[in-house]
């Protein structure tokens, strides 16, 4: 159908919300999304862009001779440029996720759907996809018309070839996506050789069929019935909530009409019932009948009906981002309690990750007191508490550390082996004693510190405390 043909349908009653029933059950009809020109559209492009860009460009990245993002489970070692983590830096991920959690719940409260509609994956996998189907098969009418048709050479000529496409462009996604885990470069060399291992064919084939099953077939199912978020996200709605929202003051009663028409006088509202805003939904709902759980953000209904009205010679913003006061007239509240807590938060969140990764030292000391006795006593009379120093050297190479201990006046610390070499990446247990003359304990439990320090890299140094244990002199 084309958009003038479309502009000239027959006006028709609006269907309030309450009337419009879905059933669980019923069996899932095909959409066909509307290509749609216009700022909204251009910004969902560029993210697109951006983020496929990052994703596939990022494991090919050189950095320092080896490749720059690689989570290396194996060695249990995980790159990121210059930072090397190790599993002993799960803290870090933990700040992570809670800044990644905190960032949903700040755009949601001051923008809905922002991540569904620009940057969830599903969403960009799904517009390359169906970019894809558009320049095989063509636009919304030339699809429809290609599903009805009776197969033939040409149908299975551009089914085949879609699908081939798509199947294509999955495979380099799942091998990209293992390329995060094997360096990227030696993954290719073994593809090509035919000498990949039993789990990098799994991953590769099985991130391949989720983006062909989720983008290709699954689409908007995915979002309606699989998402989570869907389903809460009203949780964090409120009145001052900028969402998408259609004017039906200004709206209604909806019908169509010729252009320069006065359709005031035949009672009519600015909406010519052309129903574009759904043809182009995604997720095939009718925005005219409120925010709807099923709407993911993408504005594509604001673009297409701003077309629309300018065409008409109509203002702009019949469907537009907006909040419910706003509709009612009533003044907007952006700066609010729980946007301040949200935005707080994650500064504190943001600020703490980047003072903690710039404070961190690749190198971890624990402490682990002998169980087997509380204290003995020497020869010479003295106390001494047993220790197994447990030394991480999580740096790129290796180095030469010295202990000392320090907490009670006289305290002795009995290192057999001196200084000690750790290799990159390895861990040393090491066991140790203190000895300490029961004339300097003052109470049954001392604090004590040991100290740890590289002597080629003064830099890497550690503190931890420790107890020791004792009659009381």
């Amino acid at each position: 159908m084309s958009d003038a043909a479309a502009l000239k349908k027959p006006p028709r009653s609006p269907e309030p919300v309450d009337q419009v029933q879905e059933s669980l059950y019923a069996k899932r009809k095909n959409i066909y999304p509307r290509e749609v020109h216009g700022i909204f559209a251009a910004l969902r492009v560029l993210a697109v862009f951006a983020l496929l860009g990052i994703y596939y460009g990022l494991p090919w990245l050189r950095w320092e001779g080896r490749q720059a993002v690689l989570f290396d489970l194996p060695a249990r070692k995980f790159y990121i440029f210059d930072w090397v983590f190790w599993p002993q830096d799960f803290f870090y991920l933990v700040i992570l996720l809670l800044i990644a959690a905190y960032s949903l719940f700040f755009f949601t409260a001051m923008a809905g759907r922002l991540w569904c509609g620009y940057a969830c994956p599903q969403t960009v996998w799904t517009e390359v996809f169906m970019w894809m189907e558009r320049k095989i098969e063509g636009d919304r009418p030339q699809q429809m018309k290609l599903d009805r048709a009776p197969w033939n050479a040409q149908k299975v000529l551009k089914k085949g070839g879609k699908h081939l496409a798509w199947l294509l462009f999955a495979a380099y996604t799942g091998f990209t996506f293992v390329g995060y885990f094997t360096p990227i470069q030696e993954l290719g060399g073994r593809l090509l050789s035919f000498d990949l291992g039993p789990w990098e064919t799994f991953w590769i084939l099985f991130y391949s069929f989720a983006t062909y099953g989720n983008a290709g077939w699954m689409r908007e199912q995915v979002c309606i019935y699989m998402c989570p978020y869907a389903r809460f996200q009203s949780a964090m709605f409120d009145k001052d909530t900028l969402v998408i929202s259609y004017d039906e003051a200004r709206g209604e009663p909806r019908g169509s009409r010729k252009r320069g028409a006065d359709y005031r006088a035949s009672g009519l509202g600015d909406c010519i019932d052309c129903t574009l805003c759904v043809q182009v939904c995604p997720t095939g709902i009718d925005i005219r009948n409120g925010l709807q759980y099923q709407c993911i953000g993408c504005a594509a209904c604001i673009d297409v009906c701003d077309d629309v009205m300018e065409k008409m010679g109509y203002e702009k913003g019949l469907v537009r981002y907006t909040t419910e006061n706003a509709m009612k007239g009533t003044p907007a509240h952006p700066l609010r309690p729980r946007v301040i807590i949200y935005a707080s938060i994650l500064v504190l969140l943001t600020a703490g990750l980047f003072y903690a990764l710039s404070q961190r030292v690749p190198l971890k000391l624990d402490i682990i007191r002998d169980r087997a006795g509380l204290y003995r006593e020497t020869s010479e009379g003295l106390v001494e508490n047993v220790y197994t120093l447990k030394v991480i050297n999580m740096d790129e190479r290796h180095h030469v550390y010295r202990i000392d201990v320090e907490g009670v006046d006289g305290m002795e610390l009995i290192n057999p082996q001196g200084d000690v070499e750790v290799e990159a990446g390895a861990v040393l247990n090491l066991p140790v004693s203190v000895r300490v003359d029961p004339v300097n304990l003052t109470k049954a439990s001392s604090e004590l510190t040991f100290t740890i320090e590289a002597i080629d890299a003064p830099e890497l140094k550690r503190v931890e405390h420790g107890r020791f244990i004792g009659p009381v002199g």
